[in-house]
């Protein structure tokens, strides 16, 4: 089940905080211990807390520290896009939730208010961010001063581009007009799927209309009088200007009196009406030009048995009507009133039983990268391990150990000179302190004698000679697989300048294969856009028999599951099901059968195609009774040919981050690095070997 769910605006002034609220109580009344989230905030002013997060923590009492309730500002995400670091935005909200959800049964994630004129990035932010939570959405949009085609037109525009992303559990459209709430609900039910519930809430008034708290703080005025009430709502205003007699007449219910601070009539006659039975209550009285009522007004003012809000202002009258037409109801912590209006204007208008048992019971299919490398993370940082890597001079080496040691996930051996690896960090800039890491040279170690002589019994009976062997202990594959066999190290990672048959030789002649294991194999894990699938063999075995076809199948299974991702296998090949006819197709069917044999609870498909493993409408088309099709996790390939040059299509053609390969089947973890690796791909395989590590 899903323990979220993002609530996303597709405009300004949408009415979100109505939402986030009913959505709060219901799920409180549904969930023990519900939590809350705020992506990203709009700019704060100095010492000021963002609105919504004060209002809902303080309102519902949940215990989060206002600085973990958020991940950036406006402002801070902006400067991490424009310097090309759009990825750490993303790495920091996911850390920022992650934390959360491990205290709350339920969070209720806030996206972005659309205040800034970047609408398109904030929509896309807004999708990417759900995506990678792996959240389903819910959509708020607003009706204000808009036709029903309008409304349903934005509507169906946004339901449909939240749709190729994520899940889109509920529209949500506010601010309706009254006599429009109808006709537009049902226009929206025939056009959007019926799995997507629609509510539609009309436009209410005591929602839509701003306090005076919130005129004294846009217009930073001074309360002279009224403290008490400022929380009166102002569903009106109009400007004093005219003579008392005159003006009186076009008074409003709760209106909001903008006189010059100079005309005593006015504020002494609209006091006069507001406690009057022949007269509409006014919510407050709005002083402009920073004209101050002299004494004997003031103090008559004072003396009144029932005074509303008066402030004053410094702008003069023009301007302060053009800002307080503009204000924009937002809704604070202090008004409760209107917190419980918005509270039950949502419990009113959504079926929030139906809705709150889809929010709970929801599973999400998607994985994105970014989860999967933030998993893999915080696995490797619960029991740190000790990684050894012989290509100390590579600077893709270098780089990556600069940033595992900066993550602290880790702790490294570089194998080489000390001097000439210092030489490398400062010649190439690299943010590396050689002293938070091991370096070692074979033949200058205190343990190279004692290396020699454990490779020397280990392989005499091969014809080895000491001679034989203090020459292999200088090759820095050989020590550093030699270190993990002696308890020194808990894995190693090579390849970046060495051939896979140089990083795999030692680990073959003395680390070994596991028990009943018959062999090594290899998977990478192809972080696609919406999901992580599982590759194998596309980097060791040129064309494995069917039996051996078999236990990679079983391996990679079993690795997937290690990792975090179900495992449903496709055996693949040029054909599906029992159409195909030939040898290769033949020896895939039969290492299918074998793995059915060894292990029957295994989710497994096969021969099946490629497209039919992956898309499910060519799955289920093909092969409509699978399990498998359609949905596949983990990939078989028949052989390396197949494997290698598929993984390295999938990667250049989709944009897909290929973790590994990770090697199967040893004793001890070795992986190794395609000789055209990234720093990424380093830093990736590393953690990988180190949670390997933690297995045995």
């Amino acid at each position: 089940m899903s323990k979220g769910i993002y609530v996303a605006t597709i405009e300004p002034n949408s009415g979100k905080s109505v939402v986030v609220l009913g959505l709060m109580r219901m799920l409180l009344g549904k969930t023990a211990k519900v939590g809350y989230f705020r992506p990203i905030i709009d700019n704060p002013k100095s010492d000021e807390t963002d609105i919504h997060i004060h209002t809902v923590l303080s309102h519902f009492e949940i215990d989060i520290n206002y600085k973990n309730a958020y991940a950036f500002t406006r402002n801070e995400v902006l400067d991490l896009y424009n310097q090309g670091k759009s990825g750490d935005v993303i790495d920091q909200i996911i850390t920022k939730y992650k934390y959360l959800e491990e205290r709350f049964d339920y969070i209720l994630v806030e996206g972005t208010d659309f205040s800034s004129e970047n609408s398109t990035l904030e929509l896309d932010l807004n999708m990417l961010i759900s995506k990678n939570l792996s959240l389903p959405v819910i959509i708020v949009s607003q009706g204000d001063n808009k036709s029903v085609k309008e409304i349903i037109d934005n509507v169906q525009l946004a339901h449909d581009t939240f749709k190729q992303e994520v899940d889109v559990l509920s529209i949500i459209a506010n601010k309706v007009n009254p006599i429009d709430v109808e006709p537009l609900k049902e226009l929206l039910q025939s056009r959007i799927p019926q799995n997507t519930d629609i509510t539609v809430i009309p436009r209410i008034a005591s929602l839509a209309s701003p306090t005076v708290k919130e005129i004294v703080k846009l217009l930073d005025g001074t309360v002279l009088f009224g403290k008490d009430h400022l929380n009166n709502l102002i569903e009106n205003y109009s400007v004093g200007a005219m003579q008392l007699r005159n003006y009186l007449t076009h008074l409003k219910d709760n209106a909001l009196v903008i006189t010059p601070g100079d005309r005593a009539d006015i504020i002494l006659g609209a006091l006069q009406a507001n406690i009057s039975k022949n007269y509409p209550k006014i919510s407050g009285i709005v002083l402009t030009g920073g004209l101050i009522p002299e004494d004997p007004i003031l103090q008559l003012i004072e003396g009144l048995s029932s005074i509303v809000p008066i402030i004053s202002l410094k702008e003069g009258t023009y301007y302060a009507t053009n800002r307080i037409g503009k204000t924009k109801s937002k809704i604070y912590a202090e008004n409760t009133e209107k917190i419980n209006s918005a509270i039950s204007v949502f419990e009113k208008y959504t079926n929030t039983d139906h809705l709150a048992d889809k929010l709970i019971t929801f599973e999400s299919e998607i994985f994105t990268p970014r989860m999967f490398q933030y998993n893999l993370l915080q696995r490797a940082l619960k029991n740190k391990k000790h990684i050894v890597l012989p290509e100390g001079y590579d600077e893709r080496v270098l780089r990556a150990t600069a940033k595992l040691i900066a993550a602290q996930v880790v702790d490294i051996t570089l194998i080489g000179d000390k001097d000439k690896i210092k030489e490398r960090v400062e010649k190439l800039d690299i943010p590396l302190n050689i002293e938070d890491v091991n370096i070692v040279s074979p033949t200058t170690s205190p343990y190279y004698d004692d290396y020699v002589n454990t490779f020397y019994e280990l392989r005499k009976h091969k014809n080895v000679n000491l001679e034989m062997a203090r020459d292999a202990m200088t090759d820095v594959s050989y020590f550093g697989t030699m270190m993990i066999y002696k308890g020194h190290a808990d894995g190693m990672v090579s390849g970046a300048v060495h051939t896979t048959q140089h990083t795999l030789r030692p680990a073959l002649q003395f680390i070994k294969t596991k028990p009943g294991v018959n062999i090594v194999s290899s998977i990478f894990f192809m972080c696609l856009e919406d999901r992580v699938s599982v590759f194998g063999d596309c980097a060791i075995n040129p064309n494995p028999n069917a039996a051996e076809l078999a236990e990679i199948a079983i391996q990679s299974a079993e690795s997937a599951k290690n990792f975090g991702i179900e495992p449903k296998v496709a055996m693949l090949s040029y054909s599906s099901g029992a159409s195909g006819k030939g040898a290769d197709v033949d020896k895939v069917r039969e290492a299918a059968e074998i793995v059915k044999q060894k292990d029957p609870q295994l989710k497994i498909e096969g021969p099946i195609q490629y497209d039919a493993a992956v898309d499910m409408k060519i799955g289920k088309s093909k092969l409509p009774e699978s399990e498998v099709a359609g949905q596949a996790s983990v990939l078989i390939f028949p052989d390396l040919n197949t494997g290698n040059n598929t993984y390295k299509a999938v990667q250049r053609e989709t944009g897909a981050l290929a973790i590994g390969p990770m090697l199967q089947g040893l004793n001890k973890p070795v992986n190794d690095l395609s000789r055209g690796c990234t720093v990424e791909d380093i830093y990736s395989t590393v953690i990988i070997t180190a949670i390997q590590a933690q297995e045995e």
